[in-house]
């Protein structure tokens, strides 16, 4: 089934590799619904290529040098608070999503989705809907429901996942043994886990922290 160019859901394509965007790009136009009306390699250059080209939908990668795509995504958003974004990253922490949400992105895909989820979810984001693999809903819903950890537990999480023993992480933040036991302990439950090892492989899958060098 043919579309005429007027009635094509339009599509503007930021991503810092060339390879990758071509690669989009004559993929995407295989089905004749689709336009991509153009691309940006960088995050600074998407309020600009947005007012030019008018895109139905921005597909935006997070990792981009410069300008990230969630500070892309908000300057867009503030530009136009009708745009519509489709964040499209390879791998993506948990909070990024989530700060990418908060930045008024409708959705988000890893790149490994295959051609038709890519397609369903621009179509999705068109329309104004939001458009997240379950799995993620799911973990997000997780994020936001369960009992926030407090940016003192944050800094212990992050001394725990480098290997730092209670009395390590005390003398380090200047508090007692005893007071780092009692935060670890609350850790433990909000994270609903057993054990420190288990708490450190949580709250790297979160986002909490991140993975050790």
């Amino acid at each position: 089934m043919s579309s005429d160019a007027s009635s094509r859901l339009k599509v503007l394509i930021v991503d810092d590799h060339f390879v990758v965007r071509s690669g989009l790009a004559a993929s995407l136009e295989l089905d004749d619904t689709i336009e991509v009306v153009g691309e940006a390699e960088r995050g600074e250059d998407v309020v600009a290529a947005y007012r030019q080209l008018h895109p139905r939908v921005v597909l935006m990668d997070l990792q981009l040098p410069g300008m990230s795509g969630v500070e892309a995504t908000a300057a867009l958003r503030v530009f136009d608070p009708a745009a519509r974004v489709l964040i499209f990253s390879t791998f993506a922490r948990d909070d990024e999503v989530q700060a990418a949400l908060d930045a008024g992105a409708l959705g988000y895909l890893q790149k490994s989705a295959s051609r038709d989820e890519l397609l369903a979810a621009l179509q999705h984001v068109a329309r104004g809907g939001r458009s997240l693999p379950p799995e993620v809903a799911r973990r997000l819903a997780a994020l936001r429901l369960g009992p926030a950890i407090t940016p003192r537990e944050r800094e212990i999480l992050a001394l725990i996942a480098a290997g730092r023993a209670n009395k390590e992480i005390g003398a380090e933040l200047g508090v007692s043994e005893d007071t780092v036991k009692r935060h670890v302990s609350h850790i433990l439950e909000k994270l609903d886990v057993n054990d420190r090892a288990q708490a450190t492989a949580e709250a790297i899958r979160r986002g909490i922290v991140k993975m050790p060098e």
